[in-house]
């Protein structure tokens, strides 16, 4: 491991206890075996340092654990993405000032090629000889190509119940796709057990999680930014492992302590399909446990019905004033449709879930409508056609002359 492989990040630190261990291929802490993150001793940092930067992540290679010559070693350069003003989905929902972070304009058309980034550059600095993931599709996507890129063995598992066209975006970039029966959690403890057995292998979140998590902050660095370096009063994040909303809320806080954005409240609300909702059951019930579930939704990317991250994202919600809210599948399919038709943007089915949950923290009052709100879509809606191919479809099919036109009251 070379001097500076991971750039400002001075060992990892335990979320419970406190424990520090060494920078490596760690995740759980050897004394209560808790997770692991990320601890910096951060350099003074400027807005003008970071606006200098390359249009992708790495201009915040600063604030992550990254080597300072990132930009040369072969990677997918994901982020910076658009944050675009919603105004029409704003009106329709009934609130004065919304954005969207449309992560789908990713390489590989999700939020995960971000975090994927961060794992490629630890695995490169730790040697090893295989780059893979458990994943329940977009993860699968972008560790696929980012091994392809780095010229780099590839081994990617998914269920093999996943959708056929995320299945297709990952075999495009690689032969290695393994598809297992089972959920994403019985394909995530296979992943574990190869961890444990395998030599040189390194699974971005398993065995280099603290790494790969990092790359979330980025969401949070970008948004702030893009706000004129502010951070706004609101933000609706999907749920899945809870990683990212962890991330986010601590990309904000390491904003505020550099001094690069003034200090404010702000609140933080997660979204979960019905199907697969445990950490918003645990919300509304008001316990600080999260009661693990067979996901039954058809949003196969916030498919984790024991996520690793559940019991932070409570915390981080009821410190911040937020909520966490859940839709079912017909109400996934509405948010999909309700953005596509106002903004433009085909989303996913976690972005339909994170549109409907909004929709549905205002209808409920759990969402102030007069605040500045930021929504994020994590990912493409090509990625799961069948989830509203039966929604959609010409409105009429006619004779090509003008009378059959006339005939349909579309002029």
């Amino acid at each position: 491991m070379r001097d500076g492989a991971f750039g400002h990040a001075r060992g990892l630190l335990c979320r419970e206890c406190g424990h520090q261990v060494a920078l490596g291929p760690f995740y759980a802490c050897s004394e209560c075996f808790g997770p692991l993150e990320v601890d910096y001793d951060f350099p003074a940092v400027t807005r003008a340092e970071i606006e200098a930067g390359p249009p992708n992540i790495w201009r915040y290679k600063a604030l992550l654990p990254v080597p300072s010559d990132i930009e040369e070693s072969p990677n997918t350069e994901p982020g910076f993405t658009r944050l675009l003003k919603a105004d029409n989905l704003g009106t329709a929902l009934g609130i004065r000032t919304l954005w969207v972070k449309d992560d789908s304009t990713n390489p590989t058309n999700s939020f995960k090629d971000r975090v994927v980034a961060c794992a490629l550059s630890a695995a490169r600095e730790l040697d090893a000889k295989v780059f893979a993931c458990p994943s329940t599709g977009n993860l699968a996507n972008a560790v696929a190509a980012a091994g392809a890129r780095a010229g780099i063995k590839t081994v990617v598992f998914i269920p093999a119940d996943l959708e056929h066209p995320k299945q297709v975006n990952s075999a495009v970039y690689t032969e290695q796709l393994v598809a297992v029966n089972g959920t994403y959690d019985d394909v995530n403890r296979l992943a574990s057990e190869i961890a444990g057995e395998e030599d040189g292998w390194a699974f971005v979140n398993v065995n280099v999680r603290p790494f790969y998590a990092e790359g979330s902050k980025t969401l949070g660095f970008e948004i702030a930014e893009q706000l004129g370096w502010r951070l706004p009063d609101q933000i609706v994040i999907p749920v899945a492992s809870g990683s990212q909303l962890t991330k986010v809320d601590k990309a904000f806080q390491e904003l505020i302590k550099l001094g690069l954005v003034e200090g404010k409240p702000y609140r933080i609300f997660g979204a979960q399909a019905t199907g697969c909702s445990p950490v918003s059951a645990a919300f509304k019930d008001g316990r600080e446990v999260i009661r693990p579930v067979k996901p039954d939704t058809i949003a196969k990317s916030l498919a984790i019905g024991n996520p690793a991250d559940g019991i932070y994202v409570l915390d981080i919600c009821r410190r911040t004033g937020g909520a966490i809210e859940d839709v079912n599948d017909d109400e996934v399919r509405a948010g999909i449709l309700l953005l596509a038709r106002t903004e433009g943007i085909f989303t996913e089915t976690a972005g339909g879930t994170t549109v409907g949950c909004l929709k549905k923290l205002v209808d409920t009052g759990q969402l102030d409508p007069e605040l500045e709100t930021v929504v994020i879509n994590t990912g493409m809606g090509l990625k799961t056609l069948d989830a509203i191919s039966d929604q959609v479809g010409p409105a009429a099919t006619i004779d090509p002359s003008y009378a059959a036109f006339s005939a349909t009251g579309l002029a």
